[in-house]
């Protein structure tokens, strides 16, 4: 298996399935990949604002992967000619093939560029291969990652360090701290210049608090676990 990092908050998980969380690369000046080159079994979207929804219309008719949404932003892609199975937090599914997914809450806002609401953002949950990935999406610090998200035992944790629009890297060390998973990595930051930040600096600390391993990928590339 591998973890490919595209840049901003697009993440990739390869196994016996290929998984693709939140695919902006159109416009995006971090991105390593192209909407063209993309590929996925599975395209996971955590809320509808354009740096994370993305290309997820024009990949999803492409390649023909499961999109996994909230129902309302589902809802939306179906308009736009998109297959996606629209859930609600709490809520998880397995799918034929052994894949599960879960959906958790994420403290943001959601809607689209012309400003049209489409459900809460959420983080996902999910399992590949036995083990156990979770994307947070955008989100500000939430107890719930202590007492809702860290029992299901995370080999993976991707997390927002960015701040201004989500956690900054103090609140994603408490968060690091909270969750307890094996391995993390830093997301949604350097992207833009309100977002900079030391990425190798956050792995220090959370090396130096957490019995984990922080990961830090520039665009393009890859760890393999």
């Amino acid at each position: 298996m591998r973890i490919d990092f595209y840049g901003h908050a697009c993440v990739g998980v390869q196994g016996s399935k290929k998984v693709l969380i939140d695919p902006y690369l159109s416009g995006n000046p971090a991105a390593s990949l192209t909407p063209e080159q993309a590929e996925a079994d599975y395209l996971l979207i955590t809320h509808g604002h354009g740096d994370h929804l993305g290309d997820a219309v024009e990949i999803a008719k492409r390649t023909g992967a499961q999109v996994v949404a909230m129902v309302e932003l589902a809802n939306w892609l179906g308009k736009q000619g998109v297959e996606a199975m629209g859930m609600n937090l709490g809520g998880s599914y397995t799918f034929a093939d052994g894949f599960k997914v879960k959906l958790v809450p994420a403290w943001h806002s959601s809607h689209l560029p012309d400003g049209t609401a489409v459900g809460l953002p959420v983080g996902f949950i999910f399992w590949l291969d036995g083990l156990c990935f979770y994307h947070a999406g955008d989100t500000a610090l939430f107890s719930d990652m202590r007492e809702v998200i860290a029992p299901h035992g995370l080999d993976w944790a991707f997390l927002p360090i960015g701040d201004f629009y989500t956690m900054g890297p103090d609140d994603a060390l408490t968060a690091a701290k909270w969750l307890n998973a094996k391995n993390y990595l830093p997301i949604h930051y350097n992207t833009f210049p309100l977002l900079q930040q030391d990425p190798q600096q956050f792995k220090q600390q959370l090396e130096a608090a957490c019995p984990a391993t922080c990961h830090i990928l520039q665009p393009g590339e890859h760890t393999e676990i």
